[in-house]
């Protein structure tokens, strides 16, 4: 138990409650499918929630239920019920942060970007912080300034009930005959988010194992790479691309040669790298091919342009897939290689490549 994260939740209820009913349907809010996600990251050992709880009376029975200690904020005449709330739950992440030394997560449900200057706090205090909030109503500052940030409405357990098309109500007319009834148009089913492009994120995930590698000169984890994809966006998710779990998703991509997966030095925890040969090498002779066919009398291709060349040949090329952060980059890699030369030109203002005679 020693190994697990201790987890701190603060909920900032009436911005949830509201969200949810507001922007997903008219849904109640249920802690269950945060209470999930939570389990899977730590041991939560300590639950609040804010609000003026006579407004949310069915609510409380269903946070009593999941041991969540409710804090009273009543309203009072000519004060603001909504400051008051964010003020109390700041001051008391705060002390606990200073008080328990051993809680290592701090989680902070609220769309509400007022709670940004905490949660820097919290990170300041060297404490992680993972966000929660309805995602139509989460502003859009809080985000980045989290470690992880989910969104309530993407949660596993979270059923957004379809959208349901307005009746509109007929005109009456001045006729004798009689009206025909409007149907009403049948529910809409939910506009579920598509499913993000996986190209992309084969690029963002070669581009974060090259940077890793190239910083740190060691091996790359699954591990690793999850919590740097992270800090490059906190709302990153797997399910987002239609995997179950981020094993999943390095094996696809490792099948899609895009990387390469090895023995790590714990169990499940495998060792990411890029390919050292394979898509690299074909790449190279493309540019290498294109370069010769193109080569005028002075055997000398202009760098700009190139790269469309390359596509006409092979339409699925893409330097950033090889891990390499632009055109460039890839050019001088394949000159190191010996594929090409590359060198600068003054009087054409640009990079020349010509292949190497043998």
């Amino acid at each position: 138990m020693d190994q697990e994260d201790r987890i701190a939740l603060f909920l900032d209820y009436e911005n949830l409650a509201l969200g949810a009913r507001e922007h997903l349907g008219g849904m109640a809010f249920d802690l269950r499918p945060i209470a999930d996600a939570l389990a899977e990251r730590g041991r939560v050992v300590v639950r609040r929630a804010y609000a003026d709880w006579s407004y949310f009376d069915e609510d409380r029975r269903m946070l009593t239920r999941s041991h969540v200690e409710l804090i009273e904020m009543p309203q009072r005449m000519g004060a603001s019920r909504k400051n008051a709330a964010d003020i109390k739950m700041a001051v008391d992440a705060v002390e606990l942060a200073f008080e328990r030394a051993y809680v290592s997560t701090f989680v902070i449900c609220t769309g509400d970007s007022d709670f940004t200057p905490l949660v820097h706090k919290l990170r300041e205090l060297n404490k992680r912080v993972i966000g929660v909030g309805v995602e139509k109503s989460t502003s859009a500052l809080l985000p980045p300034a989290c470690d992880e940030f989910l969104y309530y409405d993407r949660l596993e357990g979270v059923d957004v009930p379809p959208a349901r098309a307005k009746r509109s109500r007929p005109a009456r007319l001045p006729s004798p005959e009689p009206q025909p009834v409007e149907q009403e148009p049948e529910p809409q089913p939910t506009v579920e988010e598509p499913v993000r492009d996986v190209d992309t994120l084969s690029v963002l995930v070669a581009q974060t194992v090259a940077g890793l590698q190239g910083s740190s000169g060691g091996e790359v984890t699954a591990s690793t790479l999850k919590r740097t994809l992270l800090r490059k966006d906190p709302t990153f998710s797997e399910s987002d691309y239609g995997f179950r779990t981020f094993g999943e998703l390095l094996r696809h991509l490792a099948a899609q040669r895009v990387i390469e997966l090895a023995e790590g030095p714990a169990k499940g925890d495998p060792e990411v790298s890029l390919p050292e040969h394979g898509d690299q090498e074909v790449a190279f002779a493309l540019v290498r091919s294109v370069v010769q066919d193109l080569a005028g009398a002075d055997g000398a291709v202009a760098l700009s342009g190139l790269k469309n060349q390359l596509r006409r040949v092979r339409p699925d090329f893409s330097e950033k897939k090889l891990g390499y952060r632009g055109f460039l980059q890839f050019c001088k890699a394949a000159a190191t290689s010996g594929a090409v030369r590359l060198e600068w030109n003054a009087d054409a203002d640009d990079y020349l490549l010509t292949t190497p005679t043998t």
